[in-house]
């Protein structure tokens, strides 16, 4: 299956997910975020925010403030496909931005160079066991970790794991990934 098409499936995937189903399964990964060595050692934690269907990363984000973490959430420049994060304090630094997207607002918060963050939470719709994901088609992520040395991890439902993806050499897998049922180290 071509990454166009398996990109549509598991969006379906993802939407027929039901709303309680969907609940719990955000708390049990949240749940083993929140017990991992990754959490308890970073000060500075990278993550998007999330829109639905994707796992809720709103939680994620307040439990990070709630534990005194610097909170960094990435803002896409199209032009030439970066990400650059800045440090979210609160939501209403915040703008929507192209596909509905909440990114943060440059003039609102300040940015941090990826280098600095301790852990790097990367998105995905699916992903192998080795820990290689399929994006949403962008190759933001994939260009930000071949150049970023720290840890990175997905969350992602047991529905989003995968058998086979077609890799292609500029992809770069992630070091685990958090289920919701249990925890997958890769390659990364």
């Amino acid at each position: 299956m071509i990454k166009k098409e398996l990109r549509k499936s598991q969006l379906q995937v993802l939407q027929s997910i039901d709303h309680l189903e969907f609940q719990h399964k955000c708390f049990e990964i949240e749940q083993r975020l929140f017990q991992s060595p990754e959490w308890a050692a970073s000060n500075m934690i990278g993550i998007t925010v999330s829109k639905t269907p994707e796992i809720n990363t709103w939680n994620i984000i307040k439990r990070g403030w709630e534990e005194g973490k610097t909170v960094v959430v990435p803002k896409c420049f199209p032009k030439n496909r970066q990400l650059v994060f800045y440090e979210l304090k609160d939501f209403r630094e915040l703008e929507q931005s192209f596909f509905g997207l909440y990114e943060p607002n440059p003039d609102k918060s300040k940015s941090v160079h990826h280098d600095s963050i301790e852990l790097m939470i990367v998105p995905g719709l699916a992903y192998t066991k080795r820990g290689y994901r399929l994006g949403f088609g962008g190759g933001y992520y994939d260009r930000l970790l071949s150049e970023y040395s720290g840890p990175a991890m997905s969350l992602a439902f047991e529905e989003q794991i995968i058998e086979k993806l077609q890799i292609e050499s500029f992809d770069m897998p992630v070091k685990s990934l958090l289920t919701d049922k249990g925890r997958i180290d890769g390659e990364g």
